[in-house]
């Protein structure tokens, strides 16, 4: 897996042995950290998409079921306390150069282009309130801006 990724040319460390946390840099969300886990079978892939929803649930959920039906190796669940990740499961016989790449590509794409739809859902009055705070104290709103048609005055 070292190796692959070193190929692939993405930031990464190890901080034991057959886990490794690769940093995806993204335009919506900053950064995507994905770990890939080596098993004794499987290669398990995790990265964190976002906290539990304010509001909405149904909305929210709903929405992330919809992604899951055409995801490619990973898809949307829940850790105990409900905040969102993207998880997935590969043999390490389908471990390939092409293939981590493609699981690698697949994770920034879910969590960089469903960032915004996702806070959009399930955080709109959190943003609503941050960005009415931020013009009271005269503070930008610059990194608000995907949420300005329903956030803005």
């Amino acid at each position: 897996m070292r190796e692959i990724l070193k190929g692939l040319d993405v930031s990464f460390e190890e901080p034991r042995p057959g886990h490794f946390l690769v940093r995806l840099p993204g335009q919506h969300k900053l950064a995507t950290m994905a770990w890939l886990i080596v098993g004794e079978q499987a290669l398990h892939v995790e990265a964190f998409f976002c906290r539990q929803p304010d509001e909405n649930h149904a909305e929210f959920y709903k929405w992330l079921l919809t992604k899951n039906g055409s995801m490619y190796g990973v898809h949307f669940a829940l850790d105990p306390v409900g905040d969102v990740y993207l998880v997935g499961r590969v043999p390490l016989t389908a471990i390939s150069p092409d293939e981590i790449d493609r699981l690698l590509g697949c994770v920034l794409t879910y969590a960089d282009d469903g960032f915004d739809k996702a806070l959009e859902l399930g955080f709109a009055s959190s943003i609503r309130r941050e960005w009415a705070w931020r013009l009271k104290n005269g503070e930008s709103t610059a990194n608000l801006q995907a949420f300005a048609r329903f956030a803005a005055p």
